[in-house]
């Protein structure tokens, strides 16, 4: 089979970079090992993390929250079977979603392992071993990531588990003791921590979210140790674990040297992810990836190798669904020989806590290390009337805007709906706009974007109107 563009891999990259290129009427293949579409985000990432965190926080509520709304709901208990049975539903019926968006688009959908055989054949070898060959123009490479893993702690996805594990467990951990900081430990601990698991988190770092402006990071600290009685253990060096029976065991050294243990049920190994280019065969295409799995591109997400692409996780750059999404459009349209943008600073990034944080352009320390003058706004939730009528008042919005000329250079939200909210600091910035500018346009009420305008007034002339 000949093709214009073939694809490896269906994660939110690999097909929205597949139905762009349907688009431009470009004849398009797909290659995914797993038997369903979607990738990681869809399958084991993204999409069934945010379900589980629905339900718990739905849980949550009614055991924390209710009865202050008025609200009687008698003795509460928790089916986690059918938890995790509606977390399988949602994964479905979104997979059955890029299936159809195949047939609709008329992209051929191999399911297999692709590998190259040269720059412009790709080999798909299926379940039974039989090989199928396609020769392709252009390719692009979208093969995502897996959980990074330590040589030193053994995996045996049972008591020692990845996020993709934890999104299986049969019973809710009664201590479940989470290995790194960052957004998926805290995204998992969360949903645990709600279902009324304790949840111990060691960080090597002096803070979590460590990838986010330090201020949200000190902020959901505060609130998951009041809201869910995280325990944080930060400037720790985990060295090792060990499995006996149904106790996991993790060893580590504190700030002053010292060798600490922690003891659970179940350990969650969260320190990141890994670019995944196994069983690709680069070499044959002349390529190579770097020790951390990377491949090198160039501006257009061009390879070494002429006509062909990488994007997502295995190219450089945050790892985040949407940014792979944006990547993916822009390599179909660069193909297409339109001159596509991505402005990679205003990428945002989430926490689906809750409350979410979100946070896109500079942090507060970038401006500081590369001594760009600003202005900080920032006004809390608290002060904000929607939040009160909701009681979600923990967290604040902080814009960093620009000194002199009063452009908004980072927004950073922690509290209700931070992951919608941020939205409208993109597109602020992406046309340029000043804190003045937002602070001066009319915010609906009772909202809780009023808190971005009334941040942009702090900003701009230290004028918030309800603090």
């Amino acid at each position: 089979m000949k093709y214009d563009v073939v694809v490896i891999g269906s994660g939110p990259g690999g097909y929205i970079a597949a139905v762009r290129c349907a688009q431009l009427n470009m004849k398009v293949a797909i290659i995914e090992k797993y038997p369903t579409l979607g990738g990681t985000c869809l399958n084991v990432g993204c999409i069934p993390s945010k379900a589980l965190l629905d339900s718990s926080e739905h849980y949550h509520n009614a055991s924390k929250h209710f009865k202050a709304h008025g609200i009687q709901v008698g003795k509460l208990g928790i089916d986690f079977e059918q938890m995790i049975q509606r977390k399988r539903d949602v994964v479905n019926v979104t997979c059955q979603g890029i299936s159809f968006l195949m047939k609709k688009n008329k992209i051929d959908v191999y399911q297999g392992m692709g590998s190259f055989v040269s720059a412009k054949q790709i080999a798909v070898t299926d379940a039974e071993g039989k090989q199928t060959l396609l020769d392709t123009d252009k390719t692009i490479i979208a093969t995502g990531s897996k959980p990074t893993q330590l040589p030193f702690i053994p995996m045996d996805k049972k008591r020692i588990i990845t996020s993709t594990e934890a999104l299986e467990l049969k019973e809710i951990p009664k201590h479940l003791i989470v290995i790194g900081g960052g957004i998926i430990g805290m995204e998992i601990g969360s949903v645990y921590g709600r279902l009324g698991s304790k949840v111990t988190v060691i960080e090597y770092l002096d803070g979590i979210i460590p990838s986010m402006d330090g201020s949200l990071g000190k902020e959901l600290q505060r609130i998951l140790k009041k809201q869910l009685n995280f325990q944080f253990n930060l400037k720790h060096k985990v060295t090792g674990a060990s499995v006996s029976g149904e106790v996991v065991t993790v060893k580590a050294e504190n700030a002053k040297g010292e060798t600490v243990e922690f003891e659970g049920d179940y350990c969650l190994l969260a320190i990141g992810r890994s670019p995944y280019t196994q069983g690709l065969a680069l070499e044959k295409a002349g390529l190579s990836a770097d020790s951390r799995g990377k491949i090198v591109t160039d501006k257009h997400l061009q390879t070494s190798v002429e006509g062909i692409y990488a994007i997502g996780d295995v190219a450089y750059g945050a790892m985040l669904a949407h940014k792979a999404e944006e990547e993916g459009v822009f390599v179909a349209e660069h193909i297409a020989g339109q001159k596509p943008h991505i402005n990679y600073n205003l990428i945002p990034s989430v926490v689906y806590t809750w409350p979410e944080a979100a946070g896109v352009g500079y942090t507060e320390e970038q401006l500081q290390k590369e001594n760009i003058a600003y202005k900080r706004g920032e006004f809390p939730f608290r002060a904000l009337g929607r939040a009160r009528a909701s009681t979600d008042i923990d967290g604040f919005v902080k814009i960093l805007a620009d000194e002199k000329t009063d452009e908004i250079l980072g927004a950073h939200i922690i509290g209700a709906r931070a992951a919608d909210l941020i939205s409208e600091a993109v597109v602020a910035m992406e046309y340029r706009a000043s804190a003045e500018d937002i602070s001066r346009m009319s915010h609906a009420h009772p909202t809780y974007s009023e808190a971005f305008k009334e941040a942009c007034l702090a900003a701009t002339a230290n004028r918030a109107l309800n603090m």
